[in-house]
C-alpha cells in the first residue's frame, strides 16, 4: 500500500525499519505510535479550545452591558468554537490517512 502511495523511495526507506525492527509488524507499530501521540496532542488542544469557549462565555455573562467586553466574549467564544472545529478535522483527517497505510 506505501508502495503504491509514495513510490520505491518510501518503500526502500520502511523496509530499512522492517529490519531493524525484527521484521514483524514495523509500519504498524510506526503508524500506531504516530496515531497515539497525535491524538493525545489533539486531545490538548481540544481541551483548550474548551476552556476557552468557557471563559468567553464568563467574560460575556459578566459583562454588564459594555460593549467592549461583550465583543471580547463573543470572539473568544467564536474562535474557541473554530479551535474546536479544526482540531476534529484534523482528527478525522490524520486517522484516515493513518488506517490508509496501515491497510
Amino acid at each position: 500500500m506505501i508502495k503504491e502511495l509514495f513510490g520505491n523511495a518510501a518503500s526502500n526507506a520502511l523496509s530499512g525499519l522492517t529490519e531493524v525492527n525484527s521484521g514483524v509488524g514495523a509500519e504498524t507499530d510506526l503508524t500506531k505510535m504516530i496515531g497515539v501521540i497525535l491524538s493525545a496532542v489533539y486531545g490538548v488542544i481540544g481541551i483548550v479550545a474548551v476552556v476557552m469557549i468557557i471563559l468567553g462565555g464568563v467574560n460575556y455573562a459578566t459583562s454588564q452591558g459594555d460593549p467592549g467586553k461583550v465583543k471580547k466574549g463573543k470572539d473568544t467564544i467564536m474562535y474557541g468554537v473554530i479551535g474546536l472545529v479544526i482540531v476534529i478535522l484534523a482528527f478525522a483527517i490524520t486517522n484516515f490517512v493513518i488506517n490508509m497505510l496501515v491497510a
